[in-house]
C-alpha cells in the first residue's frame, strides 16, 4: 500500500477515533478539579474510563508546569520536521516502517490538536486572556488500566498504568514497529551487500 493510501485508510480514521473519544470524554466527565474521581468502571479493578488533563508528555512529565504548554507544542512540530527529513533520506523504506510512520502521524496530530484546542474550550477560563487560555492547553487522557506487578515498580501507582488515549497507543505501537522495521531493513541491506560480495568473488 502506498503511503498516501496509508494516510487515508489508517492515519485519518484513527485520528477521527482519537478526537471523537476525547470529545466524548470531556462531555461525559467534569474537569478533574471539579470531580477528581469521576470515572466509569468498564472492568472492576482493571479497566476504567475517566478524564485526565495532561499538559506534559508520557507519564505526566512536566504536567502542571508553566513551560509545558509551550515546550510540548514545539516538540511535535520538531518531530514532524524530522519525519519529513528522514523520509526524504529513505529511512522508512520497509513496509513496517511506513505503517509505523502513518501511526506516528496520527499520534502526533491527535495530541497536537488537543494542545491547540482544548484549553480554549474550558468554561472555567472563558473570560481570561488569549495567552492564559492557550496556556491551559492539555492532552485528554481517559484510559486507565491496572497492570500486574506494576505497583512493585512504581509503588505510588497502586498498579495503575498512567492514563493514556488512542493517539498515545498509536505512538507506542509505532515505536515498536519502527524498531522491528529498522532491524529488518538492516538485515536486508546486509544480505544485499553479502550477495553483491559473493557475486564479485564468483
Amino acid at each position: 500500500m502506498t503511503f498516501p493510501k496509508l494516510l487515508f485508510f489508517l492515519t485519518l480514521p484513527l485520528y477521527v477515533v482519537d478526537q471523537v473519544t476525547k470529545f466524548w470524554t470531556i462531555r461525559t466527565f467534569p474537569p478533574p478539579w471539579v470531580e477528581p474521581d469521576a470515572h466509569i468502571k468498564v472492568v472492576e479493578n482493571f479497566f476504567y474510563l475517566g478524564r485526565v488533563h495532561n499538559q506534559g508528555v508520557a507519564f505526566g512529565f512536566g504536567n502542571g508546569t508553566a513551560w509545558a504548554p509551550v515546550v510540548f507544542l514545539i516538540v511535535p512540530l520538531i518531530a514532524l520536521t524530522l519525519i519529513r527529513l528522514f523520509w526524504k533520506k529513505g529511512a522508512f523504506d520497509h513496509p513496517l516502517s511506513k505503517i509505523a510512520v502513518a501511526l506516528l502521524l496520527c499520534g502526533i496530530f491527535g495530541n497536537l490538536t488537543d494542545r491547540l484546542v482544548q484549553g480554549f474550550l474550558l468554561e472555567d477560563f472563558k473570560d481570561v486572556g488569549l495567552w492564559e487560555r492557550f496556556s491551559q492547553g492539555y492532552v485528554v487522557d481517559f484510559i486507565s488500566i491496572k497492570l500486574p506487578l506494576y505497583d512493585k515498580i512504581v509503588p505510588s501507582s497502586h498498579g495503575w498504568w498512567p492514563s493514556f488515549n488512542v493517539a498515545d497507543s498509536c505512538i507506542c505501537v509505532s515505536a515498536v514497529m519502527l524498531f522491528i522495521g529498522g532491524i529488518r531493513e538492516e538485515k536486508r541491506i546486509k544480505q544485499q551487500e553479502k550477495a553483491a560480495a559473493d557475486a564479485k568473488i564468483g
